[in-house]
């Protein structure tokens, strides 16, 4: 028995692992395409796509962890049944049960460690990555124009394009900026750019020198001014801590929220999302046991089939849970109900299968009936 449950238990460990590590790095390969491409479109800032790979990473290690386990302990009882060692235990007086044990031993720790991301680390990093956007919205125009590329102002109003600078003292080299009021459409190109902050904290954004062109839509109107100089007010968009402003933006999200403050809100949204973190675990557990009567295959059939169905098992329960969080967001059903009732459906399923493959059949009475059968003739 010890035996049994060393090897089950490393080879379980070592799947999960290799399932683990794949799942990570094809999350962050497409993780990082998406965000480079915001980061070239301009939506945020270059400087802070690793911290946001980082922190939607955490936010996605819930779900990529359950699906390992589940796919480490379907592989284990999959294999062993595939090479004939399930024979070697059951003729040492073992049968599916005692599975049990050993893949709980795997799965307590899994389930514990997804708790406590679900509950405490990823509402952390929703907050961490709603503090990195906000700060980037926050900023000034001026700050979110990139050398070589164009950039558009938070409201639309203004389109810049500026080069590199000649000069160390500037910040910007040749502007370039499309600017539109309710009467006017205006252009303006500079040699240079660069920001000054007065006495009184106002900020403006200095243009060298260079020409403006405004021309009134509908109209023969046209203006066209050379000037040395041109300054441009940077307006704050709030007059609090830009930090305070952002992390207080961020925890509007209900992700972002602890647990704690989701209970006190007490609203359909806020329980929806306490009861999206109290089922991840529980699936993580469900799924470990579900894994492994769904693992009992046939090693004289195809295994594609079966692992099929496992798969789509697993899918139509992680959807259910979905769509039980929608229900309890629109008021459908009642948290009391909706927290539990799925996991308990999805448990006395497995439950049900566990039964179907430990009951043993009897053997059918191929005599007529009220008859015993004929013995054979020594």
């Amino acid at each position: 028995m010890s035996l049994f449950k060393r090897s089950v238990v490393s080879e379980i460990t070592s799947h999960a692992g290799v399932v683990f590590s794949t799942l990570v790095v094809v999350w962050l390969s497409v993780l990082l395409v998406r965000l480079l491409g915001e980061a070239a479109g301009g939506t945020i800032g270059a400087d802070v796509v690793l911290g946001l790979a980082t922190f939607s990473t955490i936010t996605a290690l819930p779900t990529i962890m359950t699906v390992a386990l589940f796919i480490a302990v379907l592989t284990t009882v999959t294999r062993n049944y595939r090479e004939s060692e399930m024979v070697v235990w059951f003729a040492s007086g073992l049968s599916l049960a005692d599975w049990l044990r050993p893949v709980m031993r795997v799965a307590i720790p899994v389930a514990f460690i997804v708790a406590v991301l679900t509950l405490e680390a990823s509402p952390w990093a929703y907050r961490q990555i709603g503090e990195y956007r906000q700060r980037f919205e926050q900023r000034s125009d001026l700050s979110k124009v990139t050398a070589g590329q164009f950039g558009e102002s938070s409201n639309g109003d203004r389109v810049f394009f500026a080069e590199n600078p000649t000069d160390p003292h500037d910040e910007l080299g040749h502007v370039f900026v499309r600017a539109i009021d309710p009467e006017w459409l205006s252009v303006l190109t500079a040699d240079s750019a660069h920001t000054e902050v007065q006495p009184n904290g106002d900020r403006f954004l200095v243009l060298g020198a260079g020409h403006r062109y405004d021309m009134k839509p509908g109209s023969a109107e046209f203006r066209m001014v050379a000037f040395d100089h041109y300054g441009v007010r940077l307006e704050s968009k709030t007059g609090s801590d830009p930090v305070e402003a952002a992390r207080a933006a961020a925890e509007r999200s209900s992700k972002a929220r602890s647990t704690m403050q989701l209970v006190d809100d007490n609203t359909t949204s806020s329980w929806s999302q306490v009861m999206w973190r109290v089922s991840m675990p529980l699936a993580a557990l469900n799924l470990a046991l579900l894994a492994i009567p769904l693992g009992a295959v046939n090693p004289r059939l195809g295994r594609s089939g079966d692992l099929l169905i496992s798969g789509l098992v697993a899918l139509l329960y992680m959807n259910l849970i979905n769509l039980v969080r929608a229900w309890i967001s629109d008021g459908r059903i009642p948290f009391s109900v909706g927290s539990w009732a799925i996991h308990a459906v999805v448990l006395g399923f497995g439950i049900y299968l566990f039964h179907r493959r430990l009951r043993v059949k009897a053997p059918r009475d191929k005599g007529k009936p009220g008859k015993p059968p004929t013995p054979a003739a020594a």
